[in-house]
């Protein structure tokens, strides 16, 4: 099957599944296949090895993030939480 510019890497999905299910698919698709940057590195050399797992090709590091994305938006959240809690025991201190 070939891909088409509007529906990208879904069009093997043909006129199956709606067209809203589709454009979500393609919106995960595209960042699962992109190439974040490295935490360590920050060089765009990370990959998905599996659910919830990514490798940095570059520098060998192997971490832990969401299914589909990188980071998410729960995992923002509690680094921010931690820095934040960090900050108050210094002041604290």
């Amino acid at each position: 099957m070939s891909k088409t510019k509007k529906v990208g890497i879904t069009g093997r999905y043909g006129a199956r599944y709606g067209s809203t299910v589709r454009k979500r698919v393609k919106k995960l698709e595209d960042e699962m296949h992109s190439h974040p940057k490295c935490p360590k590195c920050v060089t765009p050399a990370v990959v998905r090895k599996s659910v919830g797992v990514w490798y940095c090709k570059k520098c060998k590091v192997e971490f832990t993030g969401g299914a589909y994305r990188m980071e998410t938006q729960r995992g923002i959240e509690s680094k921010r939480i931690a820095k934040r809690k960090q900050r108050e025991l210094e002041i604290e201190e």
